[in-house]
């Protein structure tokens, strides 16, 4: 049994669903996850959630944020050195890609997982949650998080063999993403990603409409716009996996019990 211990601090898309793309059905029976998070906010001081994970004592752990080169993050992963720690996050991210190598931390940096038009005169619980679920079904669609599944339960297996396990360096792009889609058809693939170049051009949007522009009339229709080509996005992912659906061609990788991957493409055929 492998013990899988997840630390979130704020909100990107991945985090939303992360523990469940491990078990999707809730039966396998080689892990035993245990959640904790410091919700919305990721200053340094909250990073003092990392000791209750630290009582389930796990074998890897996923540190899940929003740009993981600021201090409470660096502070979440950290406090676990010594152990095979996986952070995953957005692009910002990347800016801490030397360091993450240094200290021997595996990483999965997600291009699309773009930051949140937070302004207070657009952004309310529901625009959030609307665009949080564009977010997720662009990620799952494209094949993202298809990666992310794969790469961390790649890492549970070394475990499970009693290896040193070899943790992940990705930085997702929309040709990865896409690859672990595989997609049959060239239209739908092309449309997956049109939709993750899409979402990738989110956050460019986003940081000027939150940080740069001073204007209300200036940045509330920024943030207004990039909310809309996530909406965009989704709808092209959407299609993408409506084309695979149309030629029975939708790939499918459930986990069996004992956490082999399976993998199917017809709806009507058994995961082998």
């Amino acid at each position: 049994m492998v013990k899988v211990g997840v630390l979130k601090m704020g909100a990107i898309g991945t985090a939303l669903l992360v523990e469940y793309l491990l078990d999707e059905r809730a039966d396998r029976e080689d892990i035993e996850v245990r959640v904790v998070t410091s919700g919305a906010k990721m200053q340094p001081e909250e990073a003092v959630v990392a000791e209750k994970l630290k009582e389930f004592d796990p074998d890897v752990v996923i540190v899940v944020s929003p740009n993981a080169a600021l201090p409470g993050p660096k502070a979440a992963r950290e406090a676990f050195e010594g152990k095979p720690v996986i952070v995953i996050s957005d692009a910002p991210a990347k800016k801490a890609k030397d360091e993450l190598k240094e200290k021997g931390f595996g990483y999965i940096l997600i291009n699309a997982d773009s930051m949140i038009g937070a302004r207070r005169e657009f952004l309310d619980p529901t625009e959030m949650a609307l665009f949080n679920a564009d977010v997720v079904k662009v990620l799952a669609a494209t094949g993202a998080f298809r990666l992310v599944q794969e790469a961390i339960d790649k890492v549970i297996e070394d475990i499970k063999a009693g290896k040193q396990p070899e943790l992940p360096q990705i930085v997702v792009t929309a040709e990865k993403a896409v690859e672990a889609g595989k997609f049959s058809n060239p239209y739908a693939k092309a449309k997956a990603m049109a939709a993750f170049y899409i979402a990738e051009k989110v956050a460019d949007i986003d940081v000027k409409g939150c940080f740069i522009e001073k204007d209300p009339e200036k940045y509330i229709p920024l943030v207004a716009s990039a909310h809309e080509m996530m909406r965009i996005a989704a709808i092209l992912a959407d299609q993408a996996r409506e084309i695979e659906k149309s030629n029975d061609t939708v790939f499918r990788n459930p986990h069996a019990k004992d956490g082999k991957i399976l993998g199917k493409t017809q709806l009507m055929a058994k995961p082998e």
